[in-house]
């Protein structure tokens, strides 16, 4: 199935699907997908801002394939452009050929060696942190109980990953000469740093903590801006920080320690600018339990199961709306988002091979 898989990969790396700037319409990219499933039932739907998903459906399938179209922006340190595919001895080369077009023509590619029952998903909006497709969809009488998303996974089904949150926190201070016995307490930079140093200390007591072969909590401070000079007190500071939590751990809980972390008053604003749930979706029980009916479904399915990860995957949203999710895809996460990136050959000839056998034939 290899040389089919090419084919439609290089198509599909040839249209520009960069996210930002989320310039994505119902053509282009759709128009190919269209041309490639016939026999399906479509429907393409635009949630605006770049969001464009697309429903292909054969038969009266109940488990969904998902796979998200959009790519990060490319840079000048790729070698060549890199909307042109590239093929070497063991990879192919191009832009999302990892993450995770790669999957994308793997399902085409099976989609016409089979005839049985089968749905695709295909988004656009998965690299915007606005995730509207899975929303949308969502929201709808859709009627699947099971989803399989695509991302790097090495072909190895993955049933458990953290959640992530992002936030914006402005603090508020008393402007004044800096020689002022107040400063120390006035300047709303002092405030977060403060506020910094006794975040860290919280995340680093969280190491004890375990779900799923996961260990302690995820954090990052981003950004702190703020100030106008050394000799000025600074009436006004801006820090953004993310955390990624475990299925086991409350972001809800998570959000009003951190918002708790300085003096009364300090904060000016606190905002969660994004928040995906962990994978499985739930409390601490719940998401075991969760986790227990992906975990039969990839043996159900013959799959591999690999490792619990780190980053975040749009699995989460479709456990949260109540389907059994795993996460299982062509490549590894290590060559997403780099210039030159790049899928294994090896890696498209086995997904979509496991793709075909799991649709297979309706005699079947």
């Amino acid at each position: 199935m290899l040389p089919e898989v090419l084919n439609h990969l290089h198509a599909l790396v040839s249209y520009d699907t960069r996210n930002p700037p989320r310039d994505i319409g119902t053509g282009g990219i759709f128009d190919y997908l269209r041309s490639q499933l016939p026999g399906f039932r479509i429907e393409v739907t635009d949630f605006g801002a770049g969001a464009v998903s697309m429903l292909a459906v054969r038969g009266n399938p109940r488990r969904l394939f998902n796979v998200h179209l959009d790519t990060v922006p490319s840079s000048e340190a790729w070698s060549a452009d890199p909307h042109t595919l590239r093929i070497g001895a063991d990879r192919a080369i191009g832009l999302g050929a990892c993450d995770i077009k790669g999957a994308a023509a793997g399902l085409l590619a099976a989609a016409a060696v089979t005839d049985g029952d089968a749905a695709f998903l295909f988004s656009t909006d998965e690299e915007a942190n606005d995730a509207r497709c899975i929303a949308g969809f969502l929201a709808t009488n859709h009627g699947f109980t099971e989803a399989i998303v695509a991302e790097p996974t090495m072909c190895e089904a993955v049933l458990a990953h953290r959640g992530i949150s992002s936030v914006l926190l402005r603090f508020r201070g008393v402007a004044g000469h800096a020689s002022g016995a107040n400063a120390m307490q006035a300047s709303a930079l002092h405030q977060a740093v403060r506020w910094g140093g006794k975040a860290l200390d919280y995340v680093e007591a969280q190491s004890h903590q375990r779900f799923g072969g996961l260990t302690g909590l995820r954090f990052n401070i981003g950004r702190i801006e703020g100030g106008i000079k050394a000799n000025m007190i600074a009436p006004s500071a801006e820090l953004r920080f993310g955390f990624r939590p475990l299925p086991s751990q409350s972001i809800d809980g998570l959000h009003e320690t951190f918002g708790t972390l300085t003096d009364a008053g300090a904060i000016e604003r606190y905002e969660e600018t994004f928040r995906g749930p962990p994978l499985p979706a739930g409390g601490v029980a719940e998401a075991e339990d969760r986790r227990l009916e992906a975990r039969d479904l990839a043996d159900a399915l013959n799959l591999p199961i690999g490792n619990a990860v780190d980053f975040w995957t749009e699995a989460s949203l479709f456990s949260a709306g109540g389907l059994t999710a795993i996460v299982y895809g062509p490549g590894d996460i290590a060559q997403a988002h780099t210039a030159d990136e790049w899928v294994a050959l090896e890696q498209l000839e086995r997904y979509a091979q496991s793709v075909a056998r799991i649709i297979g034939s309706k005699a079947q």
